[in-house]
């Protein structure tokens, strides 16, 4: 069902406000036309056209992505773990609905399959409507999409052989909100590891960055080194986040392993097929200012 009023939407312009998330600032839109708002079993969804960054897709007042700029952090989040893993395989995605991580995991040709884990069709369904650039590799031969929560996936999971386990876990999950609130705890973590080959690397978007909430940052960081032996935050920049600025955090079981450097370069036609991501920015993406690095990592 299509409306034309959104409570995120007023005099034409589409307002991001949460002061639960980013107190005392916002982020705002020009809407050039309201393509479809609804509400799934999980979430109020709102699709829009804006006049200067394309089709936007919202979730519960938050944007997820917007046509512009969606790139960088659908390149970031893939490729950082992919290319610090010297032979990835079997990848997982859990999230991700837009399509945009799978667009950019199915680019090594090396990966032998995906395993995209999404709770809501309705998203899916939307980004093959309305953010085709996005959802164009939905189809792909390498991927297997299960419709079913995440939280509930990597428990079962975590019962496979070793072999069935995943190279690379990619956490493309909404803001700790309503169904993705479970995917920034302790146990999270720990389901991740155990669903994880021992060599394996996992990814996920941290919801914050060090100009909104550096301490949520900082307790993340607690959290995720208190199941792997080795954990890092890096970001992405991304104008339609507010603060332009999105942080990841990277794991793996092997303190020895830099997370920071590589382990392979990206093909020359890997490359030509990249808008963001390089080996330059994948190693700075993890230095951080000096207050924050002292903060995070003491």
């Amino acid at each position: 069902m299509t409306s034309k009023v959104h409570d995120c939407i007023k005099d034409g312009w589409f307002y991001e406000v949460s002061d639960e998330h980013f107190p005392g600032q916002a982020l705002a839109l020009r809407v050039e036309e309201v393509l479809h708002h609804s509400k799934s079993e999980f979430q109020d969804i709102l699709v829009f056209r804006s006049t200067n960054h394309g089709v936007v897709l919202v979730l519960d007042g938050i944007i997820q992505c917007s046509e512009r700029d969606e790139f960088a952090y659908q390149e970031m989040i893939a490729h950082i773990p992919l290319y610090c893993h010297k032979n990835p395989k079997k990848v997982l995605v859990i999230g991700g609905g837009d399509g945009g991580v799978v667009r950019e995991v199915v680019k090594h040709e090396g990966v032998e399959s995906v395993t995209m884990v999404e709770i809501d069709k309705t998203v899916i369904e939307l980004a093959e409507k309305y953010l085709p650039g996005m959802s164009s590799a939905m189809n792909h031969p390498k991927l297997t999409l299960k419709l079913c929560d995440g939280f509930k996936f990597l428990k079962d999971a975590s019962q496979l052989e070793e072999n069935e386990k995943f190279d690379v876990i990619i956490t493309d999950s909404s803001d700790p909100d309503g169904p993705a609130e479970a995917f920034f705890q302790t146990e999270y973590f720990q389901l991740l590891q155990d669903a994880l080959k021992p060599d394996g690397i996992v990814i996920a978007q941290t919801s914050e960055n060090v100009w909104l909430d550096i301490n949520y940052l900082k307790n993340l960081s607690q959290t995720a080194k208190s199941v792997f032996r080795n954990a890092r935050i890096c970001y992405t920049t991304v104008p339609t986040y507010t603060s332009g600025q999105l942080g990841l955090i990277v794991c793996c079981n092997s303190p020895e392993t830099d997370l920071t450097i590589p382990q392979r370069e990206p093909t020359k036609e890997e490359l030509e097929n990249l808008k963001y991501y390089n080996n330059q920015i994948h190693t700075a993406s993890f230095v951080l200012p000096n207050w924050a690095d002292n903060l995070i990592n003491g």
